[in-house]
């Protein structure tokens, strides 16, 4: 990493520490991405002193390039922020985009996901159908995103890592943290075979608002959302929702539709899909990948 880029992210991160005119996350990281510089944006709200003595906003600023180069310097994880060439740009697209990314393995720039999401207290049934259609998208080529909960994320990826399949697992604690605890093997094999991602500082705990806000950054991620199994105050429900809101496809499985007021009342959005089994999921996700994979038409001037 440049020097140059050092500065700038360090300066992005007190942007955030600061969160000047009480500007959110998402907001301070949509306003660098559209500038191209975190410098300009601070410059902008914090015009340098005419005596050239900097005030508190300073301080910030230097203790910020000392955090990251704490980060940069650690063997436990990376760090990439929306100023690098590595973020994701389907992440881009959203307005809940993350500033920085926290990650373990490879998170790569460009790739086609599919997010496999769905109830913590997941019925048998469930179970199977997470892990069918894992199976399908690792036979397909496609990376498959889930959220490391129990349930129906652990199906998911414990199916993708056994077809030999890449998995990205998004979760809701900061990086170092393992939430629930006995989680900790599928996270380490997750991060071996794909990828391990937070959006959260490295040490925050497990919080009730941190996972929505991760459920927003997996639709982000991904070309679709399939929600297997869920409840009618899940998890998987708010990622349904802000996938409709990102203009991303969204699978319900029969199961969602039957057994929730959410699932029926969603099931005539625009872009939402309603699968009877398996094979009927797969053929949704062909569509949707073949759509996506459709050259983009000329503009006519």
């Amino acid at each position: 990493m440049t020097e140059h880029n050092a500065h700038e992210n360090a300066t992005l991160l007190a942007l955030l520490r600061l969160r000047p005119n009480s500007m959110g996350w998402p907001e301070i990281a949509a306003e660098v991405a559209l500038r191209g510089s975190a410098t300009a944006l601070w410059d902008e709200i914090y015009p340098a002193a005419l005596d050239g003595m900097g005030g508190s906003e300073d301080t910030t600023r230097s203790e910020a390039e000392h955090t990251w180069t704490q980060w940069t310097a650690s063997s436990d994880f990376d760090v990439i922020s929306v100023l690098d060439d590595r973020y994701p740009v389907a992440l881009k697209q959203i307005h809940q985009i993350p500033p920085l990314l926290f990650t373990r393995g490879e998170l790569r720039p460009i790739e086609t996901a599919v997010s496999v999401v769905g109830s913590r207290d997941a019925t048998n049934e469930g179970l199977r159908i997470a892990a069918n259609v894992a199976r399908g998208l690792v036979d397909r080529h496609i990376t498959v995103l889930s959220g490391l909960a129990t349930g129906i994320d652990t199906a998911a990826h414990r199916a993708t890592l056994d077809a030999g399949g890449r998995p990205v697992g998004v979760i809701g604690t900061g990086i170092l943290r393992t939430y629930p605890a006995a989680s900790k093997d599928l996270h380490r094999e997750v991060a071996a075979a794909g990828a391990l991602v937070s959006q959260f500082l490295p040490d925050a705990p497990p919080q009730k608002h941190s996972f929505p806000m991760r459920n927003a950054t997996m639709s982000g991620l991904g070309l679709a959302s399939v929600v297997v199994e869920a409840g009618e105050h899940s998890g998987a429900r708010i990622q349904a929702r802000v996938a409709v809101e990102h203009g991303r496809p969204v699978v319900l499985t029969d199961l969602v539709v039957q057994r929730t007021q959410w699932g029926q009342a969603l099931r005539d959005r625009p872009g939402v899909f309603v699968a009877a089994s398996t094979a009927e999921v797969m053929r949704i996700i062909d569509r949707i990948v073949e759509v996506a994979e459709e050259p983009a038409l000329p503009v006519l001037h």
